[in-house]
């Protein structure tokens, strides 16, 4: 099935983004690439060491020099703090989840059928317990994944969630491929009412649904 990549989509768009809430509390996002070609790979190191911070159990000694070069990679990066309109995070339209470490990780894409599909991955930062993913990670998941589904198939550039309700079905798993599939039950007027599941082969993990609100112009 032919389908419509997420950074296509999102490129067409960046013209769009300038035009709407310029000047209000909701400044639109501007492509950049700022960073360089080793912002990814400076997105991917952070995931992992967050990954190692979840996870290791280390000799005392370790810890100690990790907490070092941690601190010592702070001090080299605090001279370039900027606000979130400036910081290339969220704003690299060229990698994935925009460059952002926030986000899971994840593609979404735009299928013929006028749906969204994708892959996601939790990592093991987002482990809850007993090989679970936190609870509160998937709700992260469902918001990125229904907030892109709004704008994606809507057109509409600016929202906020006004409810996000999750039915956690089964236990899903850290450290594995998993599907997200999500689409429109119904717009009226600003209100855009998304759904989506997240599954692992035919079995369905966890399924939600959210009202979006499209943001007048101006509004934060």
């Amino acid at each position: 099935m032919a389908t419509e990549s997420r950074s296509e989509a999102t490129g067409e768009a960046a013209a769009e983004f300038a035009k709407e809430h310029r000047g209000g509390d909701f400044s639109p996002i501007e492509p950049t690439l700022h960073g360089g070609p080793d912002y990814g790979r400076f997105v991917e190191a952070v995931r992992m060491l967050q990954d190692h911070a979840r996870a290791a159990d280390a000799p005392d000694a370790v810890i100690t020099q990790a907490a070092d070069l941690i601190k010592a990679a702070s001090k080299l990066l605090a001279p370039y703090d900027a606000d979130e309109w400036s910081s290339p995070s969220g704003r690299r339209m060229d990698l994935p989840n925009r460059g952002s470490v926030l986000g899971i990780p994840a593609d979404y894409h735009k299928t013929d059928d006028g749906r969204i599909s994708g892959a996601a991955q939790f990592r093991r930062f987002h482990l809850g317990r007993n090989g679970a993913v936190h609870g509160g990670c998937i709700a992260q998941l469902f918001d990125s994944l229904l907030g892109y589904t709004a704008f994606r198939l809507t057109r509409s550039l600016y929202q906020r969630t006004a409810f996000l309700h999750i039915d956690y079905r089964k236990i899903v798993p850290i450290e594995t491929k998993l599907q997200v599939d999500a689409g429109v039950d119904h717009v009226d007027g600003r209100k855009m009412f998304i759904a989506g599941r997240l599954l692992d082969g035919d079995a369905v993990l966890a399924e939600a649904n959210a009202l979006f609100v499209k943001l007048n112009p101006g509004q934060p």
